[in-house]
């Protein structure tokens, strides 16, 4: 007689990129369960932004109307200011011939988003179970992922068996680290974010806005109902410095930039201020025998660039098909089945993967970043092109090639 199982594929964390999976797997008719060691509604620091193409995954998994019955903002593209002041916008409904799901992304708060997306996935068919927190992985005689450890809200620890455990517990993965699939840059600079919400701050429009300095960047963008995220990216190097009143350190960053200072006059902090990071983490490979990552568990390079919702989303439905394919098979080819989910991500997220770290080169050394602003302040073709690709609906080779990196970053330095 074969091992009982709690239900054939574990899913843990219950944000996007598990509620996309289990939803996608639940459609397939596969027994899912989802743990999350939080109560939902629960809040996430995030950026709390959703690229165009965010949309059409949201309304394939029919919860985009009750989504937008919430109110959300809806962002028209983004500006971006460089440390010598140049500003540069960019929009998603341009003349370049591409067109997104929407012509506008969203902007939604995470205690709003993901329990809608979680309901979501219960409709579909997902079982899901609160206040559960996993605490290691269980493996067969084999070394093979076998079920998860849980910890419950009665403090009971107990064991719960599926053939697949998916990790989509974010950024601090338990799953990705019991695996041994997640390794820290040692070459890109490690940030880490401070992350409030603010009323009545001044100037805020329907674009988000990421403003660059020497020292770090700060974003700020409308969720809807009145609030601002409110967000500050500085070097890890500077988590001393910050120590325990991260609130005195945000206000005081905003503070002494006058372009900023002037917009947070008789603004009001609605949310305490929180801390995440460090980040620059990513998987050697997204899957282990028994097990596979999505979202944030899998990579997390910055949030320069707003990806995490979109990706979490996307991830999920491009691991469901190979799961339900490994569950179709097993004890077969199971190396086979999943190396081709990693290929799948590669091919979906690899060119975003580059321009990430383009970015983020520009930001570390601020030179490239006052180059690429100059130029875009100047050509607004080219800067919705950045913010379509940013918006995942144009195709990063558009953006990767060298004419126009050589355009964006090198080319002013010449004619000056």
């Amino acid at each position: 007689m074969g091992e009982h199982l709690d239900a054939e594929v574990i899913v843990v964390g219950g944000g996007p990129a598990g509620a996309a999976t289990a939803w996608a797997l639940a459609r397939e008719g596969v027994d899912v369960l989802v743990l999350d060691r939080a109560k939902f509604p629960r809040d996430k620091i995030c950026a709390e932004y959703l690229s165009p193409q965010a949309s059409r995954v949201l309304s394939d998994m029919r919860v985009l109307d009750e989504i937008e019955a919430t109110n959300p903002a809806h962002l028209a593209g983004m500006r971006i200011r460089a440390p010598n002041g140049h500003v540069a916008n960019g929009e998603f409904a341009a003349n370049h011939g591409f067109h997104g799901f929407r012509d506008k992304g969203l902007a939604i708060q995470r205690t709003i988003l993901d329990e809608i997306v979680l309901r979501g996935a219960r409709t579909a068919g997902a079982r899901v179970e609160e206040s559960m927190r996993v605490t290691d992985l269980a493996r067969n005689g084999s070394a093979r992922v076998s079920g998860v450890t849980v910890l419950g809200a009665d403090g009971l620890r107990r064991t719960l068996r599926a053939r697949y455990v998916v990790g989509a517990d974010g950024l601090r993965s338990v799953v990705g680290r019991r695996l041994g699939l997640v390794r820290t840059s040692r070459i890109w600079p490690r940030r880490i974010a401070l992350v409030a919400h603010y009323r009545k701050v001044k100037g805020v429009t329907d674009m988000g806005e990421m403003h660059v300095d020497y020292d770090g960047y700060f974003g700020i963008v409308d969720v809807g109902d009145g609030k601002m995220n409110v967000a500050v990216v500085v070097p890890m190097s500077r988590a001393k410095e910050i120590g325990d009143d991260k609130a005195e350190f945000l206000e005081r960053w905003i503070g002494s930039r006058p372009h900023l200072a002037e917009r947070f006059v008789g603004a009001e902090r609605i949310t305490p201020v929180r801390a995440t990071g460090p980040f620059a983490a990513a998987t050697r490979r997204a899957w282990s025998p028994g097990a596979a990552l999505v979202g944030d568990a899998a990579d997390f390079f910055d949030p320069f660039t707003g990806e995490g919702i979109y990706a979490a989303l996307r991830g999920g439905e491009l691991l469901a098909p190979y799961l339900v394919e490994a569950l179709g098979r097993p004890g077969k080819d199971e190396g086979r089945i999943l190396s081709g989910y990693d290929r799948a991500r590669k091919r979906e997220f690899g060119g975003k993967w580059k321009l990430e770290r383009i970015v983020g080169m520009a930001i570390a050394y601020p030179y490239f970043l006052n180059n690429a602003a100059k130029v875009l302040s100047q050509r607004k073709d080219m800067a919705d092109l950045l913010v379509g690709v940013a918006g995942d609906f144009i195709p990063t080779s558009v953006v990767l090639s060298p004419r126009f990196l050589f355009n964006l970053f090198i080319s002013p330095a010449f004619r000056n």
